[in-house]
């Protein structure tokens, strides 16, 4: 009996690799578009990085420029302590050298206060406030506590640094640094979530701007500012709620002041619902040409 010919299995085709994202590197600063100059200033700890899709939806009819604070990623060096007012003297040199006398300003969370000062000191058309930081007394209880809570991530940060920032670069903290900055950590894409681990294990202005902040004095009267306002607040905002730390912002803005709840969106909305952070900052921007209100 003859023995039939064993066919070789063929080896099964390997599956094709998935590309490996590129890891998020220090931005400087966004300079994108050509029109009506905009500027858009993050948040404490945060980077450019949170404005990118933002940016790019503005664009096509503004001039964005989203500069790094000084002492975050991407910022240039600090030496000493850090308060709102140095920062405001930094970004007000920048402008200077774009040769930008006065642009609107959109600020999230502590880059809304320096927008805020920005405005009182003549250098803003608009000024467009997402989630402020700073709606507090100085001293206070309310600072203390703001304090405490940013003087908690301290150490995870010195932790982070030992460990190494790639390996803290994980779905894990990936998953608890959305959840910080968004109501739904689900539509924080992975790329934004992993540029906002890297910024905070790499922000040197953390202890220095925590220190400032003792001594810097409270957001003046905010009744006083003449710039068109709109103020946009987090519906889950997590980091500063809006019950205890938006009440200054809610009271003393000017009657003519726009005040918005934007729902389902967390401390920092430009990462999960950049369409609607987007189109809110071009409404007020657009009715400022001719002194319209935007509803």
């Amino acid at each position: 009996m003859t023995a039939l010919p064993v066919r070789p299995v063929p080896e099964p085709a390997p599956k094709p690799k998935r590309p490996i994202p590129a890891r998020p590197q220090p931005i400087a600063a966004i300079n994108i578009g050509s029109g009506d100059p905009l500027l858009l200033l993050h948040g404490f700890l945060l980077s450019p990085h949170c404005w990118e899709q933002v940016a790019a939806r503005m664009a096509a009819r503004c001039e964005v420029f989203a500069p790094a604070l000084p002492g975050h990623w991407g910022g240039k060096p600090i030496d000493g302590p850090l308060d709102v007012r140095k920062l405001a003297d930094e970004i007000e040199r920048m402008l200077d050298e774009k040769g930008w006398r006065t642009c609107h300003i959109a600020g999230n969370s502590l880059g809304g206060w320096i927008g805020a000062e920005l405005a009182r000191r003549g250098r803003a058309r608009t000024l467009t406030l997402i989630a402020p930081a700073g709606g507090w007394a100085s001293p206070s209880l309310t600072q203390f506590r703001v304090g405490l809570k940013f003087l908690a991530l301290v150490p995870f940060a010195e932790a982070g640094k030992r460990i190494g920032v790639r390996q803290m670069d994980n779905p894990v903290i990936r998953r608890l640094a959305g959840y910080a900055l968004a109501k739904n950590a689900g539509r924080v894409g992975s790329r934004d979530a992993s540029a906002a681990v890297h910024a905070v294990l790499q922000c040197a202005a953390m202890v220095p701007m925590l220190l400032g902040g003792i001594r810097h004095p409270a957001l003046p009267e905010l009744s006083t500012l003449t710039t068109p306002v709109r103020l946009l607040l987090a519906e889950y905002d997590r980091v500063i709620p809006n019950r205890v730390y938006a009440r200054r912002y809610l009271n003393e803005l000017p009657d003519s002041a726009d005040r918005i709840l934007v729902n389902g969106v967390g401390h920092v909305p430009m990462l999960e619902a950049p369409d609607r952070i987007a189109t809110l900052i071009a409404e007020h921007v657009y009715a400022s040409r001719s002194r319209l209100k935007a509803l």
